[in-house]
């Protein structure tokens, strides 16, 4: 599906640097998450925010960008008038929160869980079977990960996660969580680089249990133009085909999951967790597989809408979420069929 808004001149996301691009603002806040009690932590976040908000005008103009298009959807009923730094703070304070959740000071009372799907996650890996996750950009779904890390979930075992995603773009903040955490492990894939081989790797770790984490929102830096393009705040924008293609060839159950803070921009370190499992089953014939993969795709960016109405701060998409490709590629990858995934 191809859209007449293009933009071609647009920078893709994996093409912009990490917007903690230098290792010192990284020690900086690593070193203040050392000495400072919780509180005084977020309290502190506010004037460093504005600090970065004052001399960073690509996250500022980004900010603005996502919130005008944000405003014109809910026609000002949440959001009057963009506030990029509203925006900044709460990405702060979700750094202060990942960094906390990697070194250990988390604690599973902090998630609160909805009445969704959560329960049945919880049945399905207690049960010893594994699960495909697809995350978001929006909230603070690397905190989850890091509640696991510690083994400190719901489930009454102690089971895998295997991120996909691309390294490149947050390798500071990786390499600052190695250093915070000799223990950090989390097990990472490049999704341009699955293989057959990777296909039949996941395959056995979910018959082990394990759960296959991806993010959704991301189109694929390698594949740019094979997307699914669907209606996100009122304007066509392109999710990665390659994700749910994925999903379908794993054929395991598969969840959509949303970790938000209750207050975007509150100094509490409270979260909701939520949980939504997939109605769509690619157990079915191959002809139909690419209208269930549409469909998967389309549920995932209503929730993601969904969560992101009514926490619009906290959406880190930092570029133009909404240009599209060119052109718009849906058939199945070249390459074994995956190549290029995001």
């Amino acid at each position: 599906m191809t859209d007449k808004n293009t933009h071609s001149g647009s920078v893709h996301w994996s093409e912009q640097k990490e917007i903690t691009r230098s290792r010192l603002p990284l020690q900086f806040l690593l070193f203040l998450c050392r000495i400072l009690p919780s509180p005084l932590l977020r309290i502190t976040a506010r004037p460093v925010s504005f600090f970065y908000y004052l001399c960073t005008p690509r996250a500022r103009n980004a900010c603005i960008a996502y919130q005008k298009q944000f405003i014109s959807y809910t026609d000002s009923r949440i959001i009057s008038r963009p506030h990029p730094y509203c925006q900044i703070l709460a990405f702060s304070l979700s750094l202060i929160e990942k960094i906390q959740g990697w070194s250990g000071s988390v604690f599973l009372k902090s998630v609160h869980f909805q009445n969704d799907g959560v329960q049945d996650l919880i049945r399905l890996l207690e049960s010893g079977h594994g699960a495909v996750a697809v995350t978001s950009h929006l909230g603070n779904a690397e905190l989850l990960r890091s509640l696991m890390q510690f083994n400190r979930t719901a489930v009454n075992r102690n089971f895998p996660v295997i991120t996909i995603g691309d390294v490149k773009t947050t390798a500071h903040f990786n390499s600052m969580l190695k250093q915070l955490n000799p223990g950090y492990d989390m097990r990472m894939i490049t999704g341009e680089n699955i293989t057959p081989a990777t296909i039949e790797m996941l395959e056995n770790e979910i018959a082990a249990g394990a759960l296959v984490v991806m993010t959704g929102d991301r189109t694929s830096a390698a594949t740019r133009n094979r997307t699914i393009s669907l209606p996100f705040l009122g304007k066509n924008a392109p999710f990665p085909y390659g994700v749910f293609f994925l999903a379908a060839l794993l054929n395991a159950p598969l969840y959509y999951i949303f970790a938000v803070r209750e207050k975007d921009t509150g100094i509490s370190l409270s979260y909701e967790m939520h949980v939504h499992k997939s109605s769509v089953s690619f157990d079915c014939p191959r002809k139909e597989r690419e209208k269930h993969i549409h469909e998967a795709c389309a549920a995932y960016a209503r929730f993601l809408e969904t969560y992101c109405l009514q926490h619009p701060y906290q959406w880190y998409n930092f570029y133009d979420f909404w240009a599209l490709p060119e052109s718009t590629d849906t058939s199945a990858p070249d390459s074994m069929h995956t190549k290029g995934l995001s």
